[in-house]
């Protein structure tokens, strides 16, 4: 019963002190397309996505109620880093949702042009806001109306103290004068945050957290919670601890950072609020602990960065270089790519439920094999054309002889590569009964059917990787071989395992590629997330890095094309690919179906 009436509390309290407006609410997702476009087209870099930063804990004074509640603590706030545009994840400031929606596209025009100045965090904000006024006219219009509604939700300059009111007048004039205020006069408390600009700037190195270089394959990825929002955090030593006696009263306190353990101590609980947990927090720690557990939580993190170890590897496998975006330089000799024969595995039919379709689709691809054309009106070949021979002789004319008859064989002069992600993230449920390594197979089996039909040339190949010093590449079919019932063995036996350093293995295809010396080649990549590693191949590293593999390819004339499922790939393909040369596959029990149509539409 005491439990009930204290949470009933906590509602009320919390609905008195909240100023928001849910009913006028935007969501992120809402908006993120339109954002990254605009970000993009006025100036912001191309490899970064939009994506929801936490909220930042402030210092400003809070009337009794917010203070009896415990609530307006933090705000969200915008900011950009190497990684990604962060935006506040809901926006329900004001009254209009029209007008929320309007911050949402200012944060992102405000962020495009936060690196034309360096400067202290007040006046950066004031000369990024007077630039865009002075060039785009229409957000100025935005930004007028904006500043009214963020100045009647501002506290009120009666009600505060006087060293407060004469810091809010300055934050007031600074918002209506763009680089009138040079200097924040001092207060006993800070001011109330401005939505209107970006958040000052974070102390630490932001980076996505990829801590844990152990083996993975334990995780179950179904009962995997996943949550955008950026958290901060710090590594620390992991505590060793058994419990203890509680020497305080834990009324009285009323905020803390602490070590959390996230992923719950080894013996499970059925504590499922572990989102909630990391939102009352103002710092996660973060160490590394050998224990397995079944349920995660996956979180961005803002991390210190580690010493990344750059240095050259003296291997007899084949070494690869890989780019690193921060020093525009390409490290020679960076991944080890080793290939795994697919031994012993016993020759298989194809499985009895995609026989149907294959069925189908050697009927709709019979157009695509070989023929010999009758070629007419010919100056040499096999036999004589009699009607322009009749013509000829009938009227004596001075025309090209070409009254013979010709056949010659039409074939597609192409090689084809399929290199197909096999990392640990396809092991996740597509449906019923059905996973996505699942929907990855019969692609495989039902692409080098159709393939093999038609007589085009093609290999296929599957990947992983554990660390740059082990890229497993696995040879399923290489050009020289004949498809066959060993084929199907292979493709019948593929599994998967660790993550995914894409670059390396791309720049491997592209050298087998190379050595074909058909008139086209075409390399497909078939994949269900963003290149990552258990290292700093997480982020912008990894998607910079198969960006250059995919330029390098092109350059060796070869077509690169990207067969996704992951439904967030809008937001960085067509930075690696370009906006032409990948498509998204709504539902993965779809892939195998669409894979064969989608390589007739490149090569027809």
């Amino acid at each position: 019963m005491e439990e009930k009436v204290g949470l009933a509390w906590h509602r009320l309290v919390t609905h008195w002190a909240n100023n928001r407006f849910p009913d006028a609410a935007v969501n992120l997702s809402q908006l993120s397309r339109a954002t990254a476009i605009l970000f993009r087209a006025l100036g912001g870099n191309h490899a970064l996505m939009v994506q929801a930063g936490s909220a930042t804990l402030h210092q400003a004074r809070r009337n009794w109620l917010q203070i009896l509640a415990g609530s307006d603590r933090k705000e969200d706030l915008a900011w950009v880093d190497h990684e990604a545009l962060r935006l506040p994840p809901i926006i329900d400031y004001y009254s209009d949702a029209a007008l929320n929606r309007k911050l949402y596209f200012w944060l992102a025009a405000l962020c495009a042009v936060d690196n034309r100045t360096h400067l202290p965090w007040l006046q950066h904000n004031q000369q990024a806001t007077q630039w865009l006024i002075e060039n785009y006219p229409g957000l100025a219009a935005d930004y007028t109306q904006l500043v009214q509604a963020e100045i009647r939700r501002r506290p009120s300059i009666e009600k505060l103290p006087e060293d407060a009111a004469r810091l809010e007048h300055a934050i007031r004039q600074a918002l209506l004068v763009p680089g009138s205020i040079k200097q924040l006069p001092s207060a006993r408390w800070s001011h109330a945050p401005v939505l209107l600009w970006l958040r000052p700037a974070s102390s630490s190195n932001e980076v996505f957290l990829a801590e844990n270089e152990q083996d993975s394959t334990h995780t179950d990825h179904n009962a995997q919670q996943k949550d955008e929002i950026r958290r901060t955090s710090r590594r620390v030593e992991l505590p060793k601890r058994k419990g203890g006696l509680l020497l305080f009263h834990p009324e009285s306190i009323f905020s803390w950072g602490e070590y959390a353990r996230v992923e719950h101590e080894t013996s499970e609980n059925d504590d499922d609020n572990l989102v909630q947990a990391a939102d009352d927090l103002d710092e996660i720690s973060i160490a590394t602990d050998s224990q397995r557990t079944a349920k995660s939580l996956r979180m961005t993190l803002e991390l210190p960065t580690r010493h990344i170890d750059t240095s050259a590897l003296g291997s007899d496998e084949m070494l690869l270089p890989e780019w690193d975006y921060r020093t525009r330089e390409r490290r020679i000799n960076q991944c080890c790519v080793k290939l795994q024969p697919m031994a012993n595995n016993a020759p298989c039919a194809l499985p009895e439920h995609l026989l149907t379709l294959q069925r189908r689709l050697r009927r709709q691809f019979a157009a695509l094999l070989p023929v010999r054309q009758r070629l007419k009106a010919q100056r040499d070949g096999l036999e004589i054309d009699i009607d322009p021979f009749i013509r000829h002789l009938s009227h004596r004319t001075d025309s090209d002889n070409r009254f013979y008859l010709d056949q010659r064989k039409h074939e597609r002069d192409l090689s084809c590569l399929l290199l197909a992600d096999l990392s640990l993230s396809t092991e996740a449920w597509a449906g019923e009964n059905y996973r996505i390594i699942d929907a990855i197979r019969d692609s495989l089996f039902l692409f080098a059917e159709t393939l093999s039909d038609i007589h085009d040339r093609f290999a296929l190949y599957g990947f992983n990787s554990k660390l740059r010093t082990n890229i497993h590449l696995y040879p399923l079919k290489s050009f020289e071989e004949v498809y066959d019932a060993g084929i199907r063995g292979r493709i019948n036996q593929i599994a998967s395992a660790h993550y995914t350093r894409m670059g390396a293995a791309i720049r491997y295809a592209t050298t087998i590629l190379s050595r074909q010396k058909t008139r086209e080649r075409l390399l497909l990549l078939l994949s269900d997330g963003k290149p990552n590693d258990s290292d700093h191949y997480e982020g912008r590293y990894g998607i910079e890095d198969t960006r250059d593999a995919i330029l390098s390819a092109k350059k060796m004339g070869i077509r690169p094309f990207c067969i996704t499922i992951d439904q967030d790939a809008h937001d960085y393909l067509p930075h690696i690919f370009g906006k032409e040369n990948f498509t998204v596959i709504r539902k993965p029990s779809q892939l195998p179906r669409n894979l064969s149509f989608l390589y007739a539409q490149l090569t027809r």
